[in-house]
């Protein structure tokens, strides 16, 4: 979807609110998934959480008088659906039933790098620096997955690539498709994926081993509620006041709070090569999402 800067400047306690909103709520999902993970399979944890938000999100919006998706709306939300929820979300549960919340949020940070390659695929041409922020960030993701402790979890190293490269693909691909308002965009999206969800948590043959501890349903509905919602909505309306680069922050300050209640909450401990990695790849991802834009 396309951002435009609204007529009337938002005032810098809103926008500083929805930037707090997008830093510590999506940063601190890692940390809530990791607990979720505990006591719901990874698809079948996904599934509930996407299907109550969206369900919840587009009640919400019918009521407030949104137009539901078309047919061919639907179709391209369930696309999205694929990209950005069963493989994005639903890889990064999966992943994290082997590897640390920071560990993942680190990987997924690569994820503005594969934006701007797949972005060269629709035309866009990009600059020195931009190029030079793609190949030091490649260099970091190597690094994390065949330097650090990743590469004991070759189930979270596949994961923690296919995550953020489905992710990038599902934005640059939806730019071009016809959506609904971004809010129902949203709300339809989530709806989809959690059904795509529940398909693949059944063809997976995910049983639950008994009944959840309260710490993982908490962290559930804590995903549902301000990760898929608050977080969401937050980031759509910084898209449409306020400049993408700061929008798009985000993707370099999630690693650093998910790392940081990883390590005081799940006491997690990384070595140096993770911390070298961490580094590079956010370095890049500065360059990259600061370059100026061309073309």
């Amino acid at each position: 979807m396309a951002a435009r800067l609204s007529a009337a400047a938002p005032s810098r306690l809103a926008v500083a609110a929805a930037l707090a909103a997008v830093y510590l709520v999506w940063g601190s999902t890692y940390l809530a998934i990791a607990i979720g993970v505990q006591g719901y399979p990874p698809f079948a944890m996904g599934a509930i959480r996407m299907l109550a938000a969206g369900a919840l999100f587009y009640a919400v919006l019918r009521w407030r008088g949104v137009a539901p998706p078309t047919r061919a709306q639907w179709r391209n939300l369930a696309a999205m659906g694929v990209f950005m929820v069963l493989f994005a979300n639903g890889l990064v549960n999966l992943a994290q039933t082997e590897v640390s919340s920071g560990l993942a949020a680190i990987a997924v940070a690569s994820m503005p790098l594969f934006v701007a390659v797949f972005s060269t695929l629709r035309g866009r041409k990009l600059g020195a620096l931009e190029w030079t922020g793609i190949v030091v960030g490649l260099g970091g993701v190597a690094l994390l997955n065949f330097g650090s402790e990743l590469r004991g979890s070759w189930l979270g190293m596949v994961c923690l690539i296919v995550a953020p490269l489905s992710w990038a693909w599902g934005s640059v691909w939806s730019r071009d498709q016809d959506l609904p308002t971004p809010f129902m965009s949203a709300a339809g999206q989530m709806l989809a994926g959690g059904v795509l969800m529940a398909i693949a948590s059944l063809l997976l043959g995910e049983r639950f081993a008994g009944v959840p501890p309260l710490d993982s349903t908490l962290a559930l509905v804590y995903l549902a509620l301000f990760g898929s919602i608050v977080g969401f909505t937050a980031y759509v309306w910084l898209l449409h006041h306020v400049r993408p680069a700061l929008a798009t922050s985000y993707a370099y300050v999630n690693p650093a709070i998910a790392v940081l209640l990883g390590t005081v909450v799940l006491h997690e401990r990384f070595d140096a090569d993770t911390w070298v990695a961490m580094g590079v790849i956010l370095a890049s991802v500065v360059l990259v999402t600061r370059a100026p834009k061309r073309g």
